[in-house]
């Protein structure tokens, strides 16, 4: 009998013969999302509100939710770089290999 998987990429493999790990339609996505969730992490980190970070940025409390939004595109490194400072962190950009199953 086959042993259960309760990870989910594994379920979709199986399920779709997609491989979200390696699919460039999927890898796609990720970006956006690991983006918003970073920021996210790093202002809850810091114990701030939105609100308390916009402030420091010097901009209002939509922008900092939009940048929040794993479905928004319209991160830039300039506001990456103000968050960042704001939180007493540094941007760290790598170029690295792409994936072969490109």
């Amino acid at each position: 009998m086959a042993r259960k998987t309760t990870n989910a990429l594994d379920i979709i493999r199986h399920e779709t013969g997609i491989d979200p790990r390696s699919d460039p339609r999927v890898q796609a996505y990720r970006r956006p999302f690991e983006i918003a969730q970073m920021i996210y992490d790093a202002r809850t980190a810091a114990g701030l509100t939105q609100q308390q970070l916009a402030e420091r940025i010097g901009t209002k409390q939509p922008v900092i939710s939009q940048l929040e939004n794993a479905d928004y595109e319209g991160q830039s490194l300039a506001m990456l770089e103000r968050i960042a400072e704001a939180l007493s962190l540094e941007v760290q950009l790598r170029l690295v290999p792409a994936s072969s199953t490109r």
